[in-house]
């Protein structure tokens, strides 16, 4: 436990570095470095708008729902930092935080029931066997 409590340290603390670094003002960033920043601002963006959940009564299913996209956010900022990063420490964290985000989203979505589909994707379900049943036959 004391290994996953540093380590969950040491990955947020390295989230923390990348967010700051993805909210840098343009104007002072280089050409190489450009890239990387508007990537990262991108990443930090659609995390944030996938984070707003609304309730849905279901605090295990809201934890995850929020989780998730905060994980991938980190996914796709470790994934810049490959791309244009070059200190090979950062580098190799930058793996890691992948592969162990990735464990996690797993880890999370396994730990939730199957969930029932809602009356709108079943019928969805049952026009798109029909469609597909009703299309026209190649001769």
């Amino acid at each position: 436990m004391q290994f996953v409590r540093r380590s969950n340290l040491t990955i947020g603390g390295a989230l923390l570095a990348l967010a700051l670094i993805a909210c840098a003002g343009y104007l002072a960033a280089s050409p190489e470095e450009g890239p990387f920043l508007a990537e990262s601002h991108v990443a930090m963006n659609r995390m944030m708008k996938a984070m707003e959940v609304k309730p849905s009564g279901d605090v295990d299913k809201d934890f995850v729902a929020m989780m998730v996209p905060h994980h991938q956010g980190a996914i796709d900022m470790a994934q810049a930092e490959l791309r244009y990063g070059h200190n090979e420490q950062l580098r190799r964290l930058a793996q890691e935080i992948i592969v162990t985000q990735q464990q996690e989203i797993a880890v999370m979505e396994l730990a939730l029931p199957p969930s029932v589909p809602s009356p709108d994707e079943t019928s969805l379900a049952v026009l798109t066997d029909g469609a597909a049943i009703c299309r026209p036959s190649n001769p």
